[in-house]
């Protein structure tokens, strides 16, 4: 595995998702703009296979459209306005692919892709995600998934694949978890009232790096770094700074 060390205090969560629409090139523009190393979005995929950068399984909260966004093809999501319910000016806003989200983000920036495979299971997700990394030639990459069977399939398909552990609730010993899954993990992904100064330690002593979400209040963050943890995912880098 490429054990390039993954150096990012401040991940925009879904972009700077306090400033712009959760999820878009605009989230990321402003989230680059700011000044971070990772930025951090969601992936589905479409009906016709084309990976897109969405959160939840289905359309109305973050754009003018319904249903589940399986259920649709690129050609219909690509006409959806993605920006509107966040504020007028970003009308017209669109639902990027990955490949295009992976073009605007600079390749010094690294990428957290979060697989999104429930309540939907996406068949084929992964494959078509890591299909699109390869073709993109980017190497900062890590893939996390509450769907820790998603991780095992992405590994299969990409042995190094860097993984990141992604949960919420208490684990004890993650690691040990991992090792049972048969999961080769590079991070934790943990939410952020789990991840105290002996779990960060701890995790530090196993080879693991530990990132918390979401993480917005400037106190809360700069507690965290002082336990150990290695960055935090955040809506608001611009508050948030490491």
């Amino acid at each position: 595995m490429n054990r390039e060390p993954v150096e990012v205090r401040v991940w925009a969560h879904r972009g700077a998702s306090a400033e712009a629409p959760e999820n878009t090139l605009a989230a990321f523009r402003r989230a680059l703009e700011i000044g971070v190393g990772g930025i951090e979005l969601d992936v589905q995929l479409t009906r016709d296979g084309v990976p897109v950068v969405l959160h939840d399984p289905t359309l109305e909260r973050t754009t003018d459209g319904r249903g589940w966004v399986g259920d649709w093809t690129w050609s219909e999501l690509r006409r959806l306005d993605a920006g509107a319910w966040f504020h007028p000016r970003f009308a017209g806003e669109r639902i990027p692919t990955l490949a295009e989200a992976l073009v605007a983000i600079p390749e010094e920036v690294w990428v957290n892709i979060e697989l999104k495979t429930t309540p939907e299971v996406y068949r084929g997700l992964e494959e078509q995600v890591v299909n699109c990394v390869r073709a993109s030639g980017r190497r900062r990459i890590i893939y996390s998934s509450f769907d820790h069977s998603a991780l095992e399939r992405l590994q299969r398909i990409d042995p190094e694949a860097r993984l990141g552990l992604l949960y919420d609730g208490f684990l004890l010993s993650p690691w040990k978890y991992a090792r049972q899954a048969g999961l080769r993990i590079y991070s934790l992904h943990v939410r952020h009232w789990f991840a105290g100064r002996g779990f960060a330690q701890a995790a530090r002593r196993k080879g693991l790096a530990v990132f918390a979400y979401t993480v917005n209040d400037p106190l809360r963050a700069a507690h965290l770094f002082r336990s150990g943890v290695n960055g935090v995912f955040t809506d608001n880098p611009r508050r948030v700074r490491g």
